[in-house]
């Protein structure tokens, strides 16, 4: 931005231009109102998650620790739900074994809240190597 000095204008008397500051500032109001509003409309906007189609057919390594979270937040081992606490020693069991590895099964209806506490306690036992896909447990494990 250029501004142009005449001769009894010093550089203390230079104005700022506030017509563009106002635009500005409007957008960001009006932003946060909108958004503000579709949070009072749509508290939980729904989250579809992509099916997985080929990790479907991928069979599990035997090495490879399955974790199923069922829409309701349960957790799985083999088919058997459990809790935390197993979950947790499990997975420290699992994190003991050379290039361990965990897959964690999540349905596509599940709060994802519930998965990410799963990831997040791989990551607190120092496992990596975690792969995720998505399951449709409605129609039959895809």
């Amino acid at each position: 931005m250029r501004i142009r000095l005449t001769g009894e204008e010093t550089e203390g008397d230079a104005e700022v231009q506030m017509a563009p500051l106002i635009d500005c500032v409007f957008l960001l109001l009006i932003f946060f109102l909108v958004t503000q509003a579709l949070r009072e409309i749509h508290p939980e906007l729904p989250l579809d998650l992509p099916d997985a189609g080929a990790s479907v057919k991928a069979k599990a390594v035997d090495d490879t620790l399955v974790v199923s979270v069922t829409k309701d937040g349960t957790i799985h081992l083999a088919g058997q739900a459990v809790s935390t606490r197993t979950l947790l020693t499990r997975l420290r069991r699992h994190a003991q074994i050379p290039n361990a590895r965990v897959r964690v099964d999540g349905d596509r209806a599940a709060a994802f809240q519930h998965i990410a506490y799963v990831l997040d306690l791989c990551q607190f036992e120092g496992l990596n190597n975690v792969g995720v896909r998505t399951k449709d447990h409605e129609r039959g494990g895809r």
